[in-house]
């Protein structure tokens, strides 16, 4: 007797070999057998017929850390059939934490929470696991260690190197949280603190990470002009750390720098020639999302976000910057030269939501002011919590980095209000329905691995990822057919169709296309 059999099915195991038509049993939360089980019995008895049955997708880079705290729960992802998340990226975690810079921190991370209220009673990341245990999940979540929450933690938001007694703290707290189980540490290298960090900083912390087995994955210091160096230094850091290395949401951006892909996917084989594990993952979108001090130079950011708020003010700063925003600065990714205010819109901000949708341009027209000056308003008017989205890659950069066998998929998902980035609501379901249906950019099969199995073994998931017996039951099924990202990004909130089931360790997550209220996820914590 099985709790479910989903029979009839055509089979897409996630390894990248052909589909093939037949039943899988679950039991238990786990895949049981998979073959001809007509003649067996079942609880519940699942028609796969004329439907694909694969892994549920692996989102190996989301934002979504806070996001697990929000009751009622958000359901965007499991209706795109994600049955895991990893959280914690871009240097940005919400553990470990120190009671000497938590307001910092707090102040700091607060876009990327969507307004959930946290309780903020953790101190350690297995603290935090703890708490997420306790207020259950939809999807299976695998945490990261921040390096830049690390940074907080010890320096603040100083921009300087550490002391060597601040190093032996910094690596302490990357040794305590994989011990807890975070999978690997993370970085952000265009947001404060972690812009401040040298690479011989962060080699010494990977270190650590490589010695526990973790990864390091890292928004590079530039995906812009300074693309080609930033994928030379994180390799530059796998190469002296002995760490695996995965290089978040690849693109090469700013008009200036399409088609520049192939120069740095060259950069990556030649490497992995060299032994060195490095691996990417691409969002299918043109557009980016992140926060909006992120158009500030980097010393506007030293104190932290209420001391940039005050420089704010002052004249003289803002003059400045507008100077720097046209020359720029060696080092600083200067995303509103590489975008143009008109490619740069609001995306989330609850203290200004008349503004969402709009783009810095349009707001500046309306109020007869200069672009830099409008965005520096609303910085202040907003307390700095608020998200934008900017265009700045091409079609052509997308397909090609997704298209290449060292490259996984990611949604970089940041929840919020207002009119978040579709990617939240459409990235994997967009990948089935565009770049493999429509695009032909990518067989079934290769498109499937890239979501399922790829990330697991990137981060070490030896019983998640593909169907097969003895592997946990995160299973999707999905209409090959209709399968369809509907969200775009004047109407983002809007679920994917085609995603017809999902269980997450053997319970119906989704069923015929609606959310069932379980929270059967658990905490994955790193095997040692």
């Amino acid at each position: 007797m099985y709790d479910v059999i989903i029979e009839n099915g055509t089979i897409v195991d996630g390894s990248g070999n052909p589909w093939f038509y037949g039943d899988i049993g679950v039991k238990a939360g786990k895949i049981s057998r998979i073959g001809c089980l007509r003649e067996h019995r079942a609880v519940e008895r699942i028609d796969g017929r004329g439907l694909m049955v694969c892994p549920g997708f692996i989102d190996i880079h989301c934002h979504s850390d806070g996001l697990i705290f929000r009751d009622p729960p958000e359901q965007g992802k499991v209706l795109q059939g994600v049955t895991t998340e990893t959280i914690g990226n871009c240097g940005i975690s919400l553990a470990p934490t120190s009671h000497e810079t938590l307001e910092l921190l707090k102040k700091y991370t607060a876009a990327f929470c969507a307004g959930v209220p946290l309780a903020w009673n953790w101190h350690t990341v297995g603290d935090y696991l703890r708490q997420v245990e306790a207020v259950g999940s939809i999807t299976n979540a695998a945490a990261l260690v921040g390096h830049g929450t690390i940074r907080i933690a010890v320096m603040g938001f100083d921009d300087r190197k550490p002391t060597g007694e601040e190093m032996v703290n910094m690596k302490r707290l990357v040794a305590e949280a994989l011990a807890d189980g975070a999978f690997g540490m993370s970085s952000g290298l265009i947001y404060p603190p972690g812009l401040f960090s040298t690479t011989d900083e962060l080699v010494e912390l990977c270190k650590v990470v490589a010695a526990e087995g973790g990864i390091y994955t890292t928004h590079m210091r530039g995906e812009t002009d300074m693309v080609l160096d930033s994928v030379k230094e994180a390799l530059e850091i796998g190469r002296k750390s002995g760490v695996s290395v995965e290089i978040s949401h690849h693109k090469t951006a700013g008009r200036d720098n399409w088609g520049k892909s192939r120069q740095t996917l060259e950069l990556v084989e030649a490497a992995r020639r060299d032994g060195i594990d490095v691996t990417c993952d691409v969002y299918p979108y043109t557009a980016a999302n992140t926060m909006l001090g992120a158009l500030l130079p980097p010393w506007m950011h030293e104190g932290g976000t209420q001391v940039l708020l005050t420089r704010l003010k002052e004249p003289e700063n803002r003059r400045r910057i507008k100077r720097e925003l046209i020359t720029s600065l060696p080092g600083w990714e200067n995303y509103a030269k590489a975008s143009g205010w008109e490619n740069i819109y609001i995306a989330s901000s609850r203290k200004a939501t008349t503004y969402e949708g709009k783009s810095i341009q349009e707001i500046a027209d309306a109020k007869h002011i200069d672009p830099a000056e409008a965005m520096f308003d609303l910085m202040i008017e907003t307390e700095g919590d608020v998200l934008m989205t900017f265009f700045m890659m091409c079609e052509d950069d997308v397909s090609y980095i997704m298209r290449h066998p060292a490259v996984m998929v990611a949604s970089d998902a940041i929840p919020s209000t207002g009119k978040p980035h579709p990617r939240y609501f459409g990235t994997f379901p967009r990948v089935l329905g565009k770049y493999v249906r429509k695009d032909n950019v990518l067989p079934l099969e290769e498109g499937i691995r890239k979501m399922t199995s790829m990330p697991a073994q990137k981060l070490g998931l030896r019983n998640r990822g593909l169907l097969k017996e003895g592997m946990w039951a995160d299973i999707t099924v999905f209409d090959p057919r209709q399968i369809e990202d509907k969200a775009t990004y004047q109407d983002p909130q809007q679920y994917a169709v085609g995603i017809k089931y999902v269980l997450v360790n053997g319970k119906f997550a989704v069923r015929e296309g609606k959310y069932t209220g379980a929270k059967s996820g658990q905490v994955l914590r790193r095997e040692e």
